[in-house]
């Protein structure tokens, strides 16, 4: 295209630059809004966006050639395989290159090139126990198991040392912040919904390098010696408790049941005859050496008048 003097031309550049992927089941921000700028250029502030100078240029000619030179005995140092869980983030002269490759194989220079593997399958970690004053002033022991992923090599690399051994970190000064605001009581509880918020806050904070803590299990929450028998004590004493107001109420519940009984057999006589000949029968299945005169019950009844 003819560009006439004095107009000013449209000069492209190209650059090494590296846009974070975003998480897939994450809510992706639309384009155009201010937050999703600000995370661009604080990515873009992280990573060197200098152009290639003229030594990098002239290392790189001269790795090819090098190549080109001792080929095919060269080939077996340019080819790299990754597996289908494996990524292979790429540093050319010390910059990163577009995208992490994989899985497969592909072409490297070896004198120009750095690779960082990075594992993209689930990993699971288990946090120490540790010691944690509660709400009410307990000190309990509590351990965690956390499941987390690599969903983008590329920043897991580069913007972060240790990806692993930071998420370790992290997870052992959230459990023992969040466990800080929660009483014996809602800790022995609501297990399941602490699990859940420490997953959430691990997240938040783990997903601007690249990995997404999927699941947070709390394992055992370990008491004083002499906090369980105190438990032990109390719960033994409220099961008596209870107990003694269970037979009470049986007692209670009998009486009312043999005075309705006595009141129904008073007013038939021949009631009484048979509740009286079951008894004897009763007794005497026993097998036992007791002598029973039964006597009638209407001679009885003409003792008690007089």
């Amino acid at each position: 295209m003819h560009v006439e003097a004095g107009q000013p031309s449209l000069i492209c550049y190209q650059t090494n630059r590296v846009e974070p992927a975003m998480e897939p089941e994450s809510h992706q921000a639309k384009p155009g809004r201010s937050g999703d700028s600000v995370k661009r250029a604080e990515f873009y502030s992280d990573l060197e966006s200098e152009d290639v100078n003229c030594c990098g240029f002239v290392l790189a000619f001269l790795s090819v050639l090098l190549v080109l030179v001792t080929f095919p005995l060269s080939i077996w140092f340019c080819l790299k395989l990754v597996r289908e869980y494996e990524r292979a983030v790429i540093f050319r002269l010390g910059r990163v290159r577009t995208g992490a490759k994989g899985p497969g194989v592909f072409w490297v220079l070896p004198c120009a090139d750095a690779i960082r593997i990075v594992d993209l399958r689930t990993v699971s970690f288990a946090v120490p126990p540790q010691e944690v004053l509660t709400k009410d002033s307990v000190t309990i022991m509590v351990d965690a198991v956390v499941f987390y992923r690599v969903f983008n090599p590329t920043i897991a690399v580069v913007k972060v040392d240790n990806a692993s051994q930071a998420t370790q970190m992290l997870a052992q000064t959230t459990l023992r912040n969040m466990l800080g605001t929660k009483s014996l009581t809602e800790i022995l509880i609501d297990r399941e919904e602490m699990a859940d918020q420490m997953s959430r806050i691990l997240y938040e904070a783990t997903k601007d390098w690249g990995i997404k803590v999927e699941r947070v299990e709390i394992k055992d929450v370990k008491l004083p010696q002499s906090l369980q028998r105190a438990m032990a004590a109390e719960a033994e004493a409220s099961r008596e408790a209870r107990a003694k107001v269970i037979a009470a109420d049986g007692e209670m519940n009998a009486s009312r049941s043999l005075k309705e009984a006595a009141q129904i057999m008073s007013e038939s006589p021949a009631a009484l005859q048979l509740r009286y000949l079951q008894t004897l029968s009763h007794i005497s299945a026993e097998k036992n050496s007791t002598i029973i005169f039964p006597l009638p019950m209407d001679v009885l009844s003409l003792l008690i008048s007089k």
